[in-house]
């Protein structure tokens, strides 16, 4: 693989993930109510989630859901479920930062494995990540090299910057909450609550390029 196609795959990567989205959604919210410790659960599930999705990928899946208008349709719908269901469960949250604490005191384990679950299952059950990542990832593959070892070069790098941009808007969430009273606490959840339901909703409005 060259160089120059790595640079231009991390640079437009790069953007990608810096632009909101559910996982860096979930990262600011998980900053700001459990700390970037806590938060680096979120982290780990999202990066493997990118190695689902692009081995999903390597082996057909995404083209499998872009011609398959039934499994789709299937994962489209199980994606929007469930980011509706945290974006309402955000909006719920009464935003006490002492009663987060209490609520979270001897039950770390069980948290920091729902933190995880939460974030691997937003990125894994949206059928865009697999649509987007079939159009884009060959265009830095070279076919005339063999293509794992490629498609885990990319992994790799996308992972890295995926986890180092979560890390950004946890540290920023994390801090940003220090300076927010209750009432702030809680606006800013409902304002990520809100942006998750509004994409549930475009995610139950989405079709297939070929629709």
């Amino acid at each position: 693989m060259h160089i120059a196609a790595l640079l231009a795959f991390a640079a437009v990567s790069f953007i990608g993930i810096a632009t909101p989205g559910p996982t860096v959604l979930l990262a600011l919210t998980n900053g700001s109510r459990f700390g970037v410790r806590r938060a680096l659960a979120g982290m780990v599930g999202a990066v493997l989630s990118d190695f689902v999705l692009i081995g999903a990928v390597a082996i057909g899946l995404g083209a499998l859901l872009a011609a398959s208008e039934f499994w789709f349709s299937v994962l489209k719908w199980a994606g929007a479920a469930y980011l509706a269901f945290l974006g309402i469960m955000m909006l719920r949250s009464k935003g006490t930062i002492d009663g987060m604490l209490k609520a979270n005191a001897g039950q770390v384990r069980g948290t920091v494995l729902a933190i995880a679950t939460k974030s691997f299952m937003v990125a894994v059950t949206n059928p865009k990540g697999y649509l987007f990542f079939s159009a884009f990832l060959p265009q830095f593959i070279n076919p005339a090299a063999p293509q794992m070892p490629q498609y885990a070069i990319l992994a790799l790098v996308f992972a890295s910057l995926d986890f180092g941009i979560m890390f950004g808007y946890a540290v920023f969430g994390s801090q940003a909450v220090r300076f927010l009273k209750t009432e702030g606490t809680k606006w800013l959840e409902r304002a990520c609550g809100g942006a998750l339901l509004a994409l549930a909703g475009s995610l139950a409005l989405y079709r297939r390029a070929a629709n």
